[in-house]
């Protein structure tokens, strides 16, 4: 028959070790089970209405930090100091794409006249405006391409930036995202 080995005799003398005790009674069993005890069904009203409010917190913050032109919020179309200085370029102008949307309505309206003579050179004068508005587009992109190229060199010059500076030419200006930062006639150097 194997004899265990007996325990190492313990000298009194010897200090006791501070590192593994945990110096504090033990629980009782009601405490224990009690702070084991979670809700069946984790998702309260009052969780699910604080993770909603926080959300929505969030979501002011980025809309907020976007409309300001904050690059942590940009999306990627948006990042970067060439796309910035397309922006700034483009919002410094007068452009004839921002008044399409009036030219339209007024189309609109126009219409309701009930003469077919009136309607029919309202759109005519529309389409013609409309070819304007892409003349004005490509001289944009020309211009924007030129002016990035001449700031940032043509080797390190982003793909991209004339059609991002036409497409943001033929918004109305109050509804530009990221907001304009910069005043009319106010060019980028």
């Amino acid at each position: 028959m194997a004899k265990t080995p007996s325990a190492p005799a313990r000298d009194d003398a010897a200090p006791a070790s501070t590192g593994s005790g945990k110096n504090r009674p033990t629980p009782s069993r009601a405490a224990q089970e009690a702070a084991r005890k979670r809700p069946l069904v984790p998702d309260t009203k009052e969780a699910k209405a604080r993770a909603r409010a926080e959300l929505a917190e969030r979501r002011d913050k980025a809309r907020i930090g976007m409309a300001n032109g904050d690059e942590r919020y940009l999306p990627v179309r948006d990042k970067g100091p060439q796309r910035r200085f397309v922006r700034d370029y483009v919002d410094a102008g007068w452009h004839l794409g921002e008044l399409v949307m009036g030219a339209m309505v007024l189309v609109i309206i126009v219409t309701f006249l009930g003469s077919n003579a009136v309607t029919f050179y309202a759109f005519i004068a529309l389409w013609a405006f409309i070819l304007l508005v892409i003349g004005d587009m490509v001289i944009t992109s020309i211009r924007v391409k030129k002016a990035a190229r001449a700031k940032f060199g043509a080797e390190r010059m982003e793909k991209g930036l004339g059609w991002y500076g036409a497409m943001r030419s033929i918004q109305m200006r109050f509804m530009r995202l990221p907001k304009p930062q910069v005043k009319r006639g106010q060019r980028p150097a």
